[in-house]
């Protein structure tokens, strides 16, 4: 991709959201040709004021662009951008779809159709962790993928539970592919390429995780999925941002049901309680989005 420079400048610029860059995209249809453009014809294009310009205009977002390539090379990070044939088609309509996706591993393995989300608390019961690998193990035995975001507790657990079976997984960060986060799961990001997985993120590589992207990451969860499953969720959780970003997207939402006693069920509990789907085991997901009879 003789472009990728390009992609990787807009990918840098501080306070230019995929929004954004998807409007300006639209209007100049390819990102070399927006390097070009003056001032004066950004801040014609409706989102785009006197600061954001500014940033697009700002020089060190266009140093050392090789350096990125360079590393990509030599640490196979590859990237869809959001004009390429292979895009995932499921995340391409949302509203705010990432603009670039950085990958390691299996590419083709994003653009499946069987891929079922696992999220949850960061800080899992006993329970919790038992269930979410249970659930992982089971669907990746019927040829599902599963999809999380390699953080502690719940989505540890579920790309845990997918690997048990020799599954496939999916991780998407919140931070740059070269920045593991937490540091104590290189262990298990390294496990899921070795098996067949691919690690995700809609960050440049060099991009430290904050408050702000794990929100941000999520939306990339549910987005490639084709249905959620919830374990364990506190009352105010980030679980439940996920949650509304899938009903956003029209994506099926399944709550595995807790202890009416504990802090980290009262999210499912409550989901139950809105009309969430009650699951006990894999058959009451593939049974309710039609996948059981179209195993690999």
């Amino acid at each position: 991709m003789n472009n990728k420079k390009y992609w990787i400048w807009l990918s840098r610029i501080e306070g230019l959201g995929p929004i954004k860059i998807k409007k300006i995209i639209e209007k100049y249809k390819a990102p070399e040709t927006i390097w070009k453009l003056t001032k004066e014809e950004l801040i014609k294009i409706k989102g785009i004021g006197d600061i954001i310009a500014n940033q697009i205009l700002d020089t060190k977002y266009r140093e050392n662009l090789e350096q990125y390539i360079d590393y990509m090379e030599k640490y196979h990070i590859g990237m869809i951008t959001i004009l390429d044939e292979d895009y995932p088609k499921k995340l391409k309509n949302i509203y705010d779809a990432p603009i670039v996706l950085y990958y390691k591993g299996n590419r083709e393995l994003i653009n499946s159709n069987k891929i079922i989300a696992i999220i949850g608390c960061r800080d899992c019961s006993k329970y919790g962790e038992n269930v979410s690998k249970k659930f992982a193990y089971e669907l990746a035995r019927k040829g599902i993928s599963i999809i999380s975001g390699m953080a502690k507790g719940i989505d540890s657990a579920a790309h845990i539970g997918a690997l048990k079976e020799k599954g496939k997984t999916i991780a998407v960060l919140g931070s740059g592919l070269d920045r593991i986060y937490p540091s104590e799961n290189l262990k298990l990001y390294s496990e899921i390429l070795e098996n067949g997985g691919a690690i995700v993120s809609e960050y440049v590589i060099g991009t430290n995780a904050n408050k702000m992207s794990f929100p941000a990451r999520n939306r990339i969860i549910s987005g490639l999925s084709d249905g959620v499953i919830v374990v364990e969720a506190k009352e105010k959780s980030g679980t439940l941002i996920t949650v509304d970003f899938a009903l956003e997207q029209g994506k099926d939402i399944f709550v595995v049901p807790g202890n009416i006693t504990s802090d980290n069920s009262f999210g499912t509990n409550e989901l139950i309680k809105q009309g969430a789907k009650c699951i006990t085991c894999a058959n009451d997901v593939l049974e309710d989005i039609n996948l059981i009879n179209n195993m690999y």
